[in-house]
C-alpha cells in the first residue's frame, strides 16, 4: 500500500462518525481511577513504612554490634600479676 492510498484510507476513517460511547463509561473510569489512586497511595505508604523499619533495624544493629570498634586482640594474653 503506497502513501496516497494510506492517506485516503486515513481520511475516510476520520470522516466517518465515531462509534457511540457507552453511557456508563465515565462512572467506570472514575471508579477505576479512584481505586488505582488508593492502591498507589497504599503502596507508597507501605514502601515508606518498610524503609523506616529497615532504618530502625539497621540503627539497632549498629548500636548493639558496634562494627566501627576494633575487636580486642587475642594474640597476646593480658598482663596480670605484676
Amino acid at each position: 500500500m503506497n502513501r496516497p492510498d494510506r492517506e485516503a484510507l486515513v481520511r475516510q476513517l476520520l470522516e466517518q462518525t465515531p462509534p457511540p460511547v457507552p453511557p456508563d463509561l465515565h462512572a467506570d473510569a472514575v471508579r477505576r481511577g479512584g481505586r488505582m489512586l488508593r492502591r498507589r497511595t497504599a503502596a507508597r505508604r507501605m514502601l515508606w513504612l518498610l524503609l523506616f523499619a529497615a532504618s530502625v533495624a539497621f540503627l539497632v544493629w549498629a548500636l548493639t554490634a558496634r562494627p566501627w570498634v576494633e575487636p580486642p586482640s587475642e594474640t597476646t594474653p593480658p598482663l596480670t600479676g605484676w
